[in-house]
């Protein structure tokens, strides 16, 4: 007897200290994306079940073929970015952003990113060329960034300016499930018919609807206000932002999803 109570009470330990390791935010466990329970064994690679899913790489840790420079639509991508231990690398200011050679409109993108100590980078979509514009005129940014030295308030995985994660109430501030400098963090982004999603390393972080009344409450109070290109294409190119700051990505894959 005295033996089944000792291993019920450890069964209830183990059980409090899931739900505290949740703490406040108890949407995590319920809104993980259903691909989201690990990567194919080797990374830059898919899974027979990815296949079937209708994923595609975006990189497959030997070559940049599927990205160029914004606003270059011809020749290399800058020396600055390069393909190392298979492992896409800005290595320093310089690079330029960089874009997908297609154009997307409604999709699932799964990425993996490793930020430098006080790093600073970023993925954008909906991005439309324009002369003598950057990229974040017309692409709305998911952040990326080291949340513990990193200089700016808008945090990893948020959308710039715009969306940010539900409140911790450990903490009182917005969620952060993002891992130390040094280590992946997965960012999962979805857009079909203008709505929008993003998980950093599993959790729901924002739900947006483009164009919708929360958005342009939202966009009116923002620096993008008036910004005429901002978020109105429907279809664009993915970015990934050169900041200054050496930043590593793998495992970018893709697929279309139904509006």
């Amino acid at each position: 007897m005295l033996q089944k109570k000792l291993i019920a009470g450890a069964a209830a330990l183990a059980l409090a200290g899931l739900v505290l390791s949740n703490g406040s935010y108890t949407r995590a466990a319920d809104e993980k994306p259903a691909a989201a329970h690990g990567h194919a064994s080797a990374a830059n690679t898919l899974s027979d079940k990815d296949k079937s899913e209708g994923w595609k790489l975006l990189f497959d840790g030997k070559s940049i073929e599927h990205f160029r420079n914004y606003n270059k639509p011809t020749g290399p991508v800058s020396d600055k970015w390069v393909v190392k231990d298979g492992e896409l690398v800005l290595t320093g200011k310089g690079g330029g952003d960089i874009i997908t050679k297609d154009q997307y409109q409604n999709y699932e993108l799964v990425l993996e990113y490793k930020i430098t100590k006080g790093g600073n980078s970023g993925l954008m979509f909906g991005v439309i060329e324009q002369p003598k514009k950057p990229p974040y005129d017309s692409g709305p940014e998911i952040q990326i960034q080291d949340n513990v030295d990193g200089h700016d308030p808008q945090k990893a995985g948020w959308l710039y300016q715009l969306y940010q994660p539900p409140i911790d109430l450990k903490t009182g501030k917005p969620l952060d499930a993002t891992k130390p400098v040094g280590e992946w963090n997965e960012l999962r982004f979805k857009l079909a018919g203008g709505k929008g999603t993003v998980h950093m390393n599993g959790v729901k972080y924002v739900e947006f609807e483009v164009g919708s009344e929360d958005w342009n409450a939202r966009l009116a109070k923002s620096k993008f206000a008036k910004w005429e290109a901002f978020g109105k294409s429907k279809k664009g190119h993915i970015c990934l932002q050169d900041h200054g700051n050496e930043v590593a990505f793998r495992n970018i894959k893709i697929r279309e999803v139904a509006k």
